[in-house]
């Protein structure tokens, strides 16, 4: 029968706050206790949690020893607790929120203690790097990733600027795929649950060479069906469902080792998303047209161009160790993603602010490395090239003819093309000297230099559609803009730490570290309507650039942290205090354009300011507690793991559009003031099938508090609620079968987690009634799912 300790994740211990305080002698007296537990009982000290191997700072290290507060989850453990998406890792890590963009399937909206990016729009730049095997996405769209064939996944919280570059201002999320085995091995994971639920996910890894005279290689891949029905329907399209999920995915791998010291792992993946387009819940009524019963539902009368994402990439990786103490490493890849999505604001039938909507993405990056491992210093240097395009093109159409009886301009329709290109490149560095045994310091910084250039055009048509979406080739009616601008940034973004390790289970550290998001310029803006900003009496074309423009956001971020790994790592926790001062914050906003001047705004242009500082702070704390082994039978389990997050987020100033301070009524997006998670797992030895094996039974709860949407007050702001998972599995002894049943939100809890506010009048934030039939639409949260799995390793 199997000793192995189970592995699960978990969030917020009951006593946390005061296990968070206590002194550095209590904990070092603590320390000792727990270590002389384990030693008097035998069996429990071989069951202690692995070491976690992290590369937060590019770099393999213990997550103990990492002066940076980052969570980390391996692929086994996602799998325990029933993990599909890059979504489940939101509920299990403490002030993080990652979600499904608004009228998207598989774009990615992502905040870390309050700071993200809300908006997918080329020009717009993330607030969270996204990595997938140190490779950045540049842009959201296609990178919400689904969870398979995964080593591991780490989440950084903070600005991670010195080590990951621009638009890491709030932290990163690292997504590692699993190497290939030694073994000849194939691997297949089926689930199967309500909704329709059916996946399935094989994958193998082949050695055709071993220890020949051009040394070892290996090949590998993994091909993935991700299928599920609609949470609802499209009323209005029969042919249609909501929420559904229909993705064929796959990963192909090649790892050659010519010698012990140089090795090129070379990777290509593709995803093809031909699930129906996520329409939002009209929580307005209409004439004809009540608030439909069910939230998943929509009325949307839009389905032109039809929804498709097709996403692909391609890296290689080349290390080489030149000596016992360096190593040069060098990171190649190129991407690309292809939408086509019919968003429909208002989720009627009727052709009011209807948006087909095009996104174009591809980029070519360029790393190298050189990695020193000496006996006290270690550290990375390094030079980081990015080309990026991103090309948007969408309608906004508005008609009179429909159901409702309005009074407008017949046809109405601005169009939107925003090209925008992206050139930097930066040098980096980061070292660690190790003072005493007991003491080390870090420094690092990184320079980057950043040109953005835009061809925006903005166009008013009447009759339909524009001719980039199958309308008549035909003059606009108007031109809001006309405009071809670059801009050029630069910065340096430094780090320092300071670690004290007194004992070997205790790390102390103090950190300071910047990180800044890129300036560019407002993909949505009205060029035509700048005003004479140089003040030489005439509106030109520096205006122009001057009004559209907006400049990279900066901030200063302080770090108290304490790790702790007793008892041979029965009880491990990572708490982290931050203070955050959050500079020359973008703040996208809207402004209504009312064309016919009937009171009525019909379009909307951008307008992206630097128009907000803030200050920031709070705690985290995490880890893992063996509670008991040996409980009710030999080799069995019980482990509490737990997290709690706490956020004070405000603005010291927040300049609305009449250049008033409005702080006051300002508020943060996507930043809930408390996070948690809690998990309780059991694990014993159990035979079945005729075979000896592990049986695991867990059950979590995670609660976010209140959520805004937006900057201002909604409708649509989502209160506190707390979401329950449970599962059981069994899994063989050799680890080649396992078989397991999830159930998520098993309270069926309805929860908004984003949406269109046209109807809250906030003037002072750019927010303006838009539309004829008003626009109020929430997108929800995935209802109660149970699903079955079913692993077999050949």
């Amino acid at each position: 029968m199997s000793n192995r300790q189970p592995t699960t994740i978990g969030v917020r211990a009951a006593g946390g706050a005061r296990a968070a305080s206590l002194s550095v002698a209590s904990a070092i007296a603590l320390s000792a206790a727990l270590e002389s537990a384990a030693a008097q009982a035998p069996s429990a000290a071989d069951e202690v949690s692995d070491e976690i191997i992290v590369s937060a700072r590019r770099r393999d290290e213990s997550l103990q020893d990492v002066p940076v507060a980052v969570s980390a989850f391996s692929g086994d453990q996602l799998n325990a607790i029933g993990a599909i998406d890059l979504t489940d890792i939101e509920a299990i890590t403490p002030n993080v929120t990652l979600e499904t963009s608004r009228g998207t399937n598989n774009t990615i909206t992502a905040f870390i203690r309050g700071v993200g990016q809300q908006d997918p729009v080329a020009g717009f730049e993330a607030g969270v790097g996204l990595y997938i095997d140190d490779v950045y996405l540049n842009r959201p769209q296609a990178a919400l990733l689904d969870i398979y064939q995964v080593e591991r996944i780490e989440v950084l919280r903070g600005p991670q600027g010195t080590l990951y570059g621009r638009n890491t201002i709030g932290g990163a999320v690292k997504y590692v795929t699993r190497r290939l085995a030694d073994e000849p091995e194939a691997n297949l994971r089926l689930q199967g649950g309500t909704f329709g639920q059916l996946d399935a996910i094989g994958s193998f890894s082949l050695p055709l060479l071993t220890d020949s005279s051009i040394g070892d290689l290996k090949v590998g891949g993994t091909v993935a069906y991700l299928r599920r029905n609609g949470f609802g329907d499209n009323l209005n399209i029969p042919d249609l469902e909501n929420y559904n999920k229909d993705i064929l995915a796959g990963r192909v791998a090649v790892e050659w080792d010519p010698t012990d010291t140089f090795s090129l792992r070379i990777t290509g993946d593709w995803t093809d998303d031909n699930s129906d387009p996520r329409q939002g819940h009209r929580l307005l009524d209409a004439p004809g047209f009540p608030v439909l019963d069910n939230v998943f539902d929509t009325r949307s009368g839009l389905n032109a161009p039809e929804q498709s994402v097709v996403a692909r990439g391609v890296s290689a990786t080349a290390e080489w160790r030149v000596s016992d103490t360096i190593t040069l490493k060098n990171i190649l890849a190129y991407r690309d993603d292809f939408t086509e999505t019919p968003i429909d604001f208002d989720s009627l039938p009727i052709v009011d602010l209807d948006v087909p909507a095009i996104y174009d993405n591809s980029q070519f990056s360029e790393e190298f490395q050189v990695l020193y491992e000496g006996d006290r210093l270690s550290g990375v240097v390094g030079f980081y090239f990015l080309d990026a395009n991103a090309l948007n093109e969408f309608d906004v159409l508005l008609e009179t003819t429909g159901a409702l009886p309005v009074v407008g301009l017949p046809g109405l329709n601005a169009f939107t093309s925003s090209d925008v290109d992206t050139s930097t490149w930066s040098i980096f560095g980061d070292f660690s000297y190790q003072l005493t045994d007991t003491i080390a310091v870090s420094v690092g910084g990184r320079y980057t230099e950043d040109t953005r250039t835009i061809s925006l055009d903005r166009q008013t048509f009447l009759n339909g559609s524009s001719p980039v979406f199958g309308g008549p080739l035909r003059a606009p009616v108007a031109v809001a803009a006309d405009l071809d601008a670059e801009a050029d940034f630069s910065d340096f973004s430094p780090r320092a730490s300071i670690s004290w390790q007194p004992l070997d289970e205790h790390n102390f550290y103090v950190s300071y570290a910047k990180g800044f998001k890129g300036g560019s310029f407002d993909p949505r803006c009205g060029a035509n309507a700048a005003p004479d900003l140089n003040g030489d009496g005439a509106v030109g074309v520096d205006d122009q650039i001057e009004f559209c423009r907006f400049e990279p956001e900066e901030i200063d971020t302080y770090e108290v942290g304490w790790k702790t790994s007793l008892a041979g790592g029965r009880f491990t926790t990572n708490t982290a205090f931050f203070l955050s001062d959050y500079q020359d914050v973008q703040i996208p906003g809207s402004i209504g354009i009312d064309a016919d001047n009937d009171g009525i705004a019909e379009s909307f242009a951008g307008v992206t300011t630097n128009a907000a500082a803030a200050t920031l702070f709070g705690f985290e704390f995490e880890g893992n507690l063996g509670v008991a082994r040996d409980w009710m039978r030999a080799g069995d389990a019980l482990d509490y793991q737990f997290a709690f997050g706490y956020i004070n987020a405000s603005f010291d100033e927040f300049l609305g559009r009449t250049g008033e301070d409005i702080s006051d009524q300002a508020v943060f997006q996507n930043t809930p003031e408390i996070t948690a998670f809690s998990q309780l797992g059991y694990t014993t030895p159990t035979e079945l099938f005729g075979d000896d094996g592990d049986f695991n039974i867990y059950s979590s709860f995670s609660y976010r508090s209140e959520t805004s949407q937006f900057n201002f007050r909604s409708p649509i702001d989502q209160e506190g609620f707390v979401l329950f998972n449970a599962g059981l599995s069994w899994t063989r002894e050799d680890g080649r079968l396992s078989v397991g049943v999830h159930g998520t939100n098993l309270l069926d809890k309805e929860y908004i987690v984003a949406g269109y506010d046209f109807v809250t009048a906030q003037p002072a934030f750019g927010n303006n009634p838009l539309g004829l039939s008003g626009v109020l639409t929430a997108f929800y949260g995935n209802p109660r799912q149970v699903f079955g799995t079913l692993s077999v390793s050949f």
